[in-house]
């Protein structure tokens, strides 16, 4: 290792790998409906038991991971790597928060209350979306010019929905939803359900509201089956009221419970059906594309090449993968969509009458065909428009040249310039940067708009006020789309604002993007702001590429570069070099290990002494940082030593102590770090950057871990004044450039690095960039119309 400075870098450990990147073996795999054989909740794969989205939610798939069902199903098995590029991101997927069923559950069910918490208002808004987003499809399916906006790949897609409707062919793209009355494609704010307005913000989200006849009914079910009964909420969380009756029709409807694995889904199938089931039953094949495409999501995946799905039915003995697929096309279970498939065919058939058809050599674009999911294509349609439509109403002729010229900053007055012109403006930068949308929302204000920024965390949220000198601007994006922060809405149901910054875009997914770009007004400004080169959403859909990408709005870089030594290297890293940096204050030291249990003392050293008493940050302002969640360096055995130094206890809280540090979840995708107060019969009482947050006892195991340590997912949109960076040995294999650019740069003073990993870190950097997510945006938002945006 030759790229920091500091001491010679150690050997490599040769303990387990904790966060491999390849799937583990199935062969010992359990038997088909019996636990996994670790039923901790954190195991964001364990077959029984909810996923902790602790854990989970941060392994977006932007790692290594080879892509697909097949790879994804067998990461499903309690994988020691969370880092993998799939496992994290079942955050998504955890516990009775995880698939639009429980969600509409969670909303639908809930006891009525005068406030509502900030996740169920999130939820809530969630749930509009969606019934907008169907009475929009429905107003497409209309013969009148719904589909007159359209063009290339979502124009094919509504000619192949209108064919299929019209019986002219089979259903090779269909969406299997009821016909909603037509919709105009603004929201229709009188038709909608009003937001969810002012929650407490000291309110947790509250468990979801279950009835007990329905729990006894689904454990009866489950007990038939052999499935052990803890399953029974969970089920009627991804499933609904009627979660026993599914069940017992449809056994394989098992594979909607997270962490449920197939194998698990047949042996229940089999002691419920007997002989009356089999490896091609339509009701199993159907689940298992269902089941592909969601494990697909949770590494980022809005869509996935039906190749794809077809190698990962083969292998679970399915004979006849194409008919298989075709079937759970025209049955609604998934969508289907052809890339590459531009050329007009009356273009050609008028070619061939004139005597000018192609030459049978002449290379042709390959059609790619995917499947997905409807949420996210119609999440990723809705946004493609709401994105047009905020480029295409924006009024473009404001003159902000005198808040340009006052600019604080060259960037700062382009972005301020570039902005005045347009209604979607796409902005990247390192750290530094940060200040350029600050300056940007403070020349707004000044001009009289209602101008606000969106972190992605709290922590976000606090550096946005300090920047902009005035807290009111500053909300973070759960808050905002809840009504806890922020202007609030309009008469109309929009947000009350005129311009709108949001700050670490990268982390947005494309159903949470969806839901902000619908609660924009006409003629609101959208800018969206962060560094391309952070670790991407836990979520599905790479929003912030996909825009970059598709190149229909303007697009400002940053000319100011991250100060100091941390700023040198982190900078080298986003080009894929790992630089030797001068540090002669020890802002960045590299402390050699030979394996992971002398990276767990030293780590330990590091945060309650040398850092303290070398650089004055105290423990509690130290963030620990590490690949992955389990193995013997993992964010489990390095928060256990790390209480054990910093707050011994015993844990009489569900394994909580008062002055704990903690990390809580409170809807997917969310890490909250706070500190634990104390409890009672209402819950687990923390304190989340300064907001009292009650979780309730039911939640506590499922969304609350020890935060001294955190995987750099977790960590990404937060900054901290000194990180310890872990990397032992076996954690090699869940490098990546993203990963270190991402860890690396969480501390603002100073940045430990504890190595064991000898070449593979250095080897990362250069040769491992960010896995590729498969999605639909870019060619939507090339094919929308956008005649004012920038080429």
């Amino acid at each position: 290792m030759t790229a920091l400075p500091g001491e010679t870098p150690g050997t490599g450990g040769t303990d387990t790998p904790q966060d491999a990147v390849s799937p583990p073996d199935e062969a010992g795999a359990q038997e088909p409906g019996a636990p996994e054989p670790e039923a901790d909740a954190e195991a964001a794969s364990d077959g029984t038991a909810e996923a902790s989205p602790v854990e989970a939610e941060d392994e977006a798939g932007t790692e290594s991971e080879a892509v697909g069902p097949a790879s994804t199903e067998a990461g499903a098995a309690d994988s020691p790597s969370d880092a993998a590029g799939g496992e994290a991101a079942e955050a998504r997927a955890e516990g009775e928060a995880v698939s639009p069923a429980s969600t509409e559950a969670e909303a639908a069910g809930a006891s009525p209350a005068p406030e509502l918490s900030e996740a169920q208002a999130e939820l809530a808004a969630q749930r509009e979306l969606r019934e907008r987003i169907e009475q929009r499809k429905a107003a497409k399916a209309a013969p009148i010019a719904a589909g007159a906006g359209l063009s290339g790949t979502a124009a094919d897609l509504l000619a192949a929905v209108r064919a299929v409707e019209s019986g002219e062919k089979a259903g090779s793209a269909f969406f299997g939803q009821p016909t909603a009355p037509q919709a105009p494609r603004r929201p229709a704010p009188a038709a909608a359900a009003p937001p969810p307005r002012t929650p407490a913000p000291q309110a947790a989200p509250t468990p979801q509201t279950v009835s007990p006849e329905a729990l006894d009914a689904v454990r009866a079910v489950l007990g038939e089956g052999g499935a052990p009964e803890a399953l029974a909420r969970p089920a009627v969380g991804a499933l609904g009221e009627q979660a026993a009756e599914l069940l017992r029709t449809d056994p394989w409807q098992l594979l909607a419970v997270p962490g449920v694995r197939p194998e698990q889904a047949d042996g229940f199938a089999r002691a419920l059906l007997g002989a009356d089931c089999g490896p091609d039953d339509s009701r199993r094949t159907a689940a298992l594309v269902g089941w592909a495409l969601e494990r697909a999501a949770l590494q980022g995946h809005t869509a996935l090449d039906a190749e794809a799905v077809r190698e990962a039915l083969a292998e679970r003995a399915v004979s006849d993968p194409d008919a298989a697929v075709r079937e759970a096309v025209e049955e609604g279970v998934a969508l289907l969509f052809r890339e590459g498939e531009d050329e007009e065919p009356e273009e050609d058939e008028a070619a061939e009458e004139g005597g000018l058809a192609p030459d049978a050599d002449t290379a042709r674009e390959p059609v790619r065909i995917l499947l997905g999911l409807d949420r996210y294509a119609l999440a990723e349609e809705s946004l493609a428009d709401g994105l047009a439509r905020l480029v295409n109403t924006c009024e473009k002729a404001a003159d902000w040249a005198e808040a340009a010229a006052a600019a604080p900053s060259p960037s700062a007055a382009e972005l301020i310039r570039t902005t005045a012109a347009a209604g979607l403006v796409a902005h990247s930068g390192g750290e530094a940067a940060r200040a350029e949308p600050a300056a940007l929302i403070a020349a707004a204000r000044g001009l009289g708009l209602r101008a606000f920024g969106a972190a992605h965390s709290e922590d976000g949220r606090r550096r946005l006020a300090a920047a902009t000198g005035d807290p009111d601007t500053a909300v973070t994006l759960a808050g905002l789309l809840s009504g806890a922060q922020g202007p609030g809405r309009d008469e109309d149901g929009a947000l009350a604002l005129d311009l709108l910054v949001v700050l670490d875009a990268p982390q947005l997914d494309v159903e949470s993007a969806a839901v902000l770009v619908e609660a924009l007004a006409d003629g609101a400004r959208l800018v969206l702001s962060g560094d391309p080169g952070v670790l991407g959403s836990a979520g599905a859909g790479r929003v912030f590429a996909d825009v970059l990408a598709a190149r229909t709005c303007p697009q400002v870089v940053s000319r100011t570069p991250d100060p100091g030594p941390i700023g040198e290297l982190v900078s080298g890293i986003g080009i894929g070099e790992l630089n030797q940096v001068d540090a002669p204050g020890k802002e960045v030291v590299i402390v050699p290990v030979r394996d992971a249990g002398e990276a767990v003392h030293r780590t330990v050293q590091l945060v309650a002494d040398s850092v303290p008493r070398a650089f004055a940050i105290p423990a509690d302002e130290t963030q620990v940082i590490t690949v992955g969640h389990g193995g013997a360096a993992g964010t489990r055995v390095l928060n256990e030593a790390l209480k054990q130094r910093l707050n011994p206890g015993p844990g009489r809280f569900g394994g909580f102590d008062p002055g704990d540090r903690v990390v809580h979840v409170p809807a997917p995708g969310r890490a909250v770090p706070g500190v634990v107060r104390s409890a009672d019969a209402e819950g687990l009482h923390l304190d989340c950057g300064g907001v009292p947050v009650v979780v309730p006892q039911e939640r506590v195991e499922s969304s609350v871990r020890h935060g001294w340590a955190l995987s750099a997912h977790q960590a990404a949109g937060m900054r901290w004044p000194a990180a310890v960076v872990v990397l032992p040995g076996d954690a090699a294999a869940g490098l990546s450039r993203p990963w270190v650019y991402t860890a690396f740069g969480r501390g603002e003073r100073h940045l430990s690095v504890v190595h064991g990993v000898d070449q593979a870190l250095p080897h990362a950097v250069a040769q491992v960039p960010a896995q590729e997510r498969t999605t639909r945006l870019r060619p939507l938002l090339e094919a929308l119309p956008t005649p004012d945006a920038a080429s």
